[in-house]
């Protein structure tokens, strides 16, 4: 027995119905499985896959989130939802970052909360999530919750539009032109 599976059984032995942890292939093939039954429209099995392995693999974990969102293979249930989105977000899925602070903006689990789906944002924008920029890119021009900046609302929707984000080009076109810089040593247009 090797000492990953001794520890296991070991703390397992303590916990009521704990199963042994899979292995990095069986975990791939349970999660493919869940995909496959997924887009079946096998909802209610998919969810069993993922529900699975959720503890061993975030990506599991987002769907299962997502899935508690919507009701799909399961009850809807949105405070459950946005505690397993926190978790993969807080493993940092850049996914489930946004789907947290998407869920966070719209008050799907109680009212909309702004502030707390900030850093979630801005977590998933940094690593790149279109949607993320986007929605950031908004809270910027707007001013909402963080001070207004039109210059990183341009860079934000700037990224989001080059990943195909049609929101993002749309707001983009409708922000003010970016005033030129002085060139320096330059004298003013109206100087003798």
């Amino acid at each position: 027995m090797t000492l990953r599976a001794l520890a296991c059984a070991v703390l397992c032995a303590g916990l009521a119905g704990c199963a042994l942890a899979h292995d990095g292939t069986e975990i791939k093939t349970i999660f493919d499985q869940g995909l496959k039954e997924y887009d079946a429209g096998h909802y209610e099995t998919a969810f069993k896959l993922f529900q699975s392995i959720d503890e061993e693999d975030v990506a599991a974990m987002r769907n299962e989130g997502l899935m508690l969102r919507k009701g799909q293979g399961t009850a809807k249930d949105p405070e459950a939802a946005e505690e397993m989105l926190g978790r993969a977000a807080e493993a940092g899925l850049a996914t489930a970052q946004y789907d947290l602070a998407e869920m966070l903006l719209n008050g799907e689990a109680g009212d909309p909360d702004p502030k707390a789906a900030l850093p979630w944002l801005t977590s998933a924008a940094q690593a790149h999530h279109p949607f993320a920029e986007y929605r950031l890119g908004v809270m910027y021009e707007q001013g909402t919750v963080v001070e207004k900046n039109l210059g990183f609302a341009r860079t934000l929707y700037t990224q989001a539009a080059a990943a195909g984000v049609t929101d993002a080009k749309d707001r983009l076109a409708k922000l003010p032109p970016v005033p030129a810089a002085p060139v320096p040593g330059a004298q003013p247009a109206d100087s003798p």
